[in-house]
C-alpha cells in the first residue's frame, strides 16, 4: 500500500499541491500535519508510523516534509526500514527500495542540513552586526492590559481559576503568561 505524508508548517498554509501529487502517484491513504517540522512529535506522523505495515511505501512530496534535520530524517527512514517499509520522495526522485536511492537520500539530507545551518549562521551574523550598529531591537514586547492582568492574576493566585483559563482570558501563550507572572511578581517585591 502507498501511504502519503503531507506537512505544512502552519494551519493557514494549504496542502492542495502536495495532496495532488499524492493523488497523481496513486497514494491510497494520506496523513496530514499542519505543524513545524522542527521535531518528530507530530500527531499525524505518529499515526502514520503506527499504521504502516511490511511492504508498504511511504510517499512524500519532498523529504523536508518528513523531517527538517538530517538526524530526524535518517532516524525516521531507519524506523521505516525496520518495519520493512520503503520511502519515496517525489521531488528528489529518491526510492529507498534501491541502493542508489538510499545513497542519494543520505547525501541530500546532509546537504539540506548543511544549508539550514549556514542560513542560521548568516542570520546570527546579520543580527550581531545590526545590534552593533544599533539597528536591531528584537521583537516588540507583547502588550497586556496591566489592570486586566492584575485582576486575572489575583483570581489565578487565589485558586478561583486555573492557569490555562487565565492564559485563555488574557490571550497569552504559556511561556508569555509565565514570563509576565515572573515580571509582575518581581515588580511587586521591589515595591515593598
Amino acid at each position: 500500500m502507498k501511504v502519503g505524508y503531507v506537512r505544512v508548517s502552519t494551519a493557514e498554509q494549504k496542502t492542495g499541491r502536495q495532496e495532488k501529487i499524492m493523488d497523481d502517484l496513486g497514494v491510497e491513504k494520506i496523513f496530514v500535519d499542519k505543524l513545524s517540522g522542527k521535531n518528530t512529535q507530530r500527531p499525524e506522523l505518529k499515526k502514520m508510523l503506527d499504521f504502516i505495515r511490511v511492504g508498504d511505501t511511504v510517499v512524500v512530496e519532498s523529504y523536508s516534509r518528513l523531517a527538517r534535520s538530517t538526524k530526524d530524517l535518517l532516524n525516521l527512514i531507519d524506523a521505516l526500514a525496520d518495519k520493512g517499509v520503503n520511502f519515496i520522495s517525489q521531488k528528489e526522485n529518491i526510492d529507498t527500495s534501491t541502493p542508489q536511492g538510499r545513497l542519494m537520500l543520505t547525501i541530500f539530507a546532509g546537504l539540506a542540513q548543511f544549508e539550514r545551518e549556514c542560513t542560521l549562521e548568516r542570520q546570527r551574523e546579520g543580527i550581531a552586526i545590526a545590534k552593533a550598529e544599533g539597528k536591531y531591537r528584537g521583537r516588540k514586547p507583547i502588550q497586556v492590559d496591566e489592570e486586566k492582568f492584575k485582576e486575572v492574576y489575583d483570581r489565578w493566585k487565589s485558586g478561583k481559576i486555573k492557569a490555562v483559563d487565565a492564559m485563555a482570558e488574557l490571550e497569552l501563550s504559556k511561556p508569555t503568561f509565565y514570563r509576565k507572572v515572573k515580571l509582575f511578581e518581581r515588580e511587586k517585591l521591589s515595591e515593598k
